[in-house]
């Protein structure tokens, strides 16, 4: 390696070389603002006669002279593009500017100095070989005909013609001088000698921030000859993400996809920030060979990933139905077991029918945890297990138990506990995506003529009883109905329907609304409304009715699994966090770090978690209230505990404590530690 502060015009101005942007760089993506930035910059130091150099980061490359056979030196631009690409916009930019100006000299100056390897092959002819759709930009700019528009939107194209309005007659010669004062650290290195790749990492590790799909590129790419970077690239890296793209807001999710797919081979889920990591661990630098079959598996999980992120390109109309139910859930969690399931539908393992049967049962699960209440940060690991001692043979059976086997935060909701929570829950202050997922749903089960609410502006959800009822409906129904509606009622399901009319009916009394010509529930050809327009007033008894018909409904849409399991469901490892209360309870064993302990006693457990994690970073006691909350105290103070427990032999803890507050207080501990997933129990039969 070697690293010399160097002036930009005189790295530029280099004679028979190319600078090249390999395949596994990232875009250009240098906006307006940046680039004004930059030319701020470069007119302030030209107008600062005190000062000779402005420093403006580095660049980093690497000979690859090994790869061509022709006098053009080739670098390799492995950090540094963004800044590379738009100085050489401004040079396009005075350039320009010269030819308008018919100062011949001038033009060629800049283009025979900055811009192009006059006496080169008419191939290597640029300075600058970006990749391939920049490459074409630059050439286009350098055409310069004004009467041809580019074919595609290129940010090149865009901040050239910042610079172009920008540089003019009164301000060109300021900003050359200004370009003469920029100076970056050039940093030149030696494939053989070197590590791009760990360079390349460490330089960014402290610039600006790569994804980590831009880090997997990158690391799959770099060290592979030129010939081979771009089958690769065209082969699969760049097939890879453009189908891992979110199509409505045209989102990158590649490093999400590569995170979902790492969950599904390693059966743990990568933190966000670690997920190149990851990628490196599993798939370790090996044979082209072997890079092909890795990636050719990877390209076909993203063709599955494309579908369930953009369910328009699901061909099955009744798959992608529920991909687009799927999708308004946010169950991205799910995405792992999704794709092995796609997988196997498509390899022939399950039918479409079983395959829709699974699609509609995770739906289930998640909405019915949702009218609970239950935490979605136990989704992961409900998912993460599925696949556990699984039986091809009885797929749809075996997903079902795996769920089913779940207890505590995890569980599947049965019907009693789903239904005694909806009757109450507000339905009408959730999310506008889950809100149309419900009444979707529960208004077009078995309807051959579904209504569409998402982007339909005729129709809307409406308090049947309203929000600001008209005086009317106290004189009506009395006030304590009146009071017990508003209170109770009026945001759960049983007083919310349809209605295209919304505007209309507004605060009406019922029976207005139920008469309402062509508007009214009587003339509604809604599911949710035909019980409505039977009805003679609007009071808590037709609201109860009401719902039990919605119930019905419901548990026909939402389906609990119709399978009986053995005794030992509910005994399994759980995590502490989502374990049963412990009162009156034993245990099997834990398992804590991987270590199977053999406790079964909570109180044993108890002092076990905290003596290990008092050895492994006492200093956590102190730097935050976590000894306080515990009752820690050193061994004179031992004395004022009820049951001191020694922890080493300085530090005692309460042990006089009931099962459930053991439970809270180990739960503390492994919060503050960040070791949420590092301790379960087995409870006893």
């Amino acid at each position: 390696m070697k690293a010399n502060e160097t002036k930009v015009n005189d790295f530029l101005s280099q004679n028979k070389t190319r600078f090249v942007i390999p395949v596994y760089q990232r875009n250009y993506d240098w906006s307006t603002l940046q680039c004004k930035q930059l030319l701020s910059d470069v007119i302030s130091i030209a107008r600062n006669t005190k000062s000779n150099a402005h420093f403006i980061g580095s660049i980093v490359y690497v000979h690859d002279d090994l790869y061509t056979s022709t006098q053009v030196k080739e670098l390799t631009v492995i950090d540094g593009q963004q800044r590379l690409t738009t100085l050489t916009l401004i040079y396009l930019a005075i350039y320009n500017l010269a030819k308008c100006m018919n100062d011949q000299e001038l033009a060629s100056e800049i283009s025979e100095t900055y811009l192009i390897n006059k006496f080169a092959a008419e191939e290597e002819k640029l300075k600058l070989r970006p990749t391939e759709n920049n490459d074409k930009a630059i050439k286009y700019l350098l055409r310069g005909d004004a009467d041809e528009e580019f074919a595609s939107f290129s940010k090149l194209v865009d901040n050239f013609n910042y610079f172009k309005q920008e540089i003019c007659e009164a301000n060109y010669k300021l900003v050359l001088m200004g370009l003469t004062k920029l100076m970056f650290v050039e940093i030149s290195l030696d494939r053989e000698k070197d590590d791009p790749q760990r360079i390349f990492e460490s330089l960014n590790s402290t610039g600006l921030e790569l994804s980590q799909a831009d880090l997997i590129r990158n690391y799959i790419l770099m060290g592979l000859n030129r010939t081979d970077q771009t089958k690769i690239y065209e082969h699969y890296w760049e097939i890879i993400e453009a189908l891992a793209k979110d199509e409505r807001t045209n989102t990158s999710k590649v490093s999400d996809f590569i995170r979902d797919y790492l969950t599904l081979e390693n059966k743990s889920i990568p933190n966000k920030g670690k997920v190149y990591l990851e990628f490196k661990d599993k798939y370790p630098i090996g044979t082209f060979g072997e890079l092909e079959t890795n990636l050719m598996r990877l390209k076909s999980f993203a063709k599955y990933y494309n579908k369930l992120i953009n369910p328009k390109n699901e061909s099955d109309v009744e798959i992608r139905k529920q991909f687009e139910q799927i999708g308004r859930l946010d169950i991205n969690v799910a995405y792992p077991v999704l794709l092995q399931v796609y997988d196997d539908f498509q390899k022939e393992i399950i039918d479409k029918q079983t395959f829709i049967a699974i699609l509609e049962l995770l739906q289930s699960l998640i909405w019915r945890r949702f009218i609970l209440g239950l935490p979605t940060s136990s989704l992961s690991k409900i998912f993460i297990n599925v696949f556990d001692n699984f039986d091809k043979n009885k797929y749809l059976h075996s997903i079902q138990k795996a769920l089913l086997q779940r207890t505590g935060m995890q569980r599947f909701p049965k019907d009693l506990e789903t239904i005694e929570a909806l009757k109450f829950k507000d339905l009408y202050n959730i999310q506008s995506k889950n809100k149309t997922y419900f009444f979707e749903r529960l208004e077009n089960h078995n309807n051959k003529e579904p209504v569409l609410i998402e982007g339909n502006p005729d129709i809307t959800i409406e308090h049947i009883f309203p929000q600001n009822p008209d005086l009317k409906w106290k004189l009506n129904i009395g006030d304590k109905e009146y009071a017990l509606i508003k209170d109770k009622y009026l945001n759960t399901i049983s007083n919310l329907t349809l209605s295209g009319n919304n505007g209309k009916l507004g605060n009406k009394p019922f029976q207005e609304k139920r008469d309402m010509p062509s508007a009214g529930y009587k003339d509604s050809r809604l599911w949710l409304n035909k019980y409505l327009g039977t009805l003679e007033k609007w009071d808590s008894f037709e609201i109860e009715k009401r719902f039990e018909i919605i119930r019905d409904r419901f548990l026909k849409i939402w389906q609990f699994p119709d399978l009986h399991l053995d005794e030992e469901v509910g005994t399994e490892e759980i995590s502490i966090f989502d374990a049963d209360d412990p009162t009156n309870r034993k245990l099997e064993y834990a398992v804590f770090f991987g270590e199977k302990l053999e406790v079964n006693q909570v109180s044993k457990l108890y002092v076990d978690v905290m003596k290990k994690l008092f050895d492994l970073a006492p200093e956590t006691f102190f730097s935050s209230n976590l000894g306080e909350k515990i009752g820690l105290v050193k061994k004179t103070q031992s004395g004022n505990l009820r049951a001191p427990f020694a922890i080493n032999d300085t530090y005692y803890i309460e042990s006089n404590l009931n099962n459930a507050e053991k439970f809270n207080r180990m739960q503390q501990a492994l919060t503050e530690f960040d070791f949420e997933d590092e301790l379960l129990i087995k409870y006893s039969k």
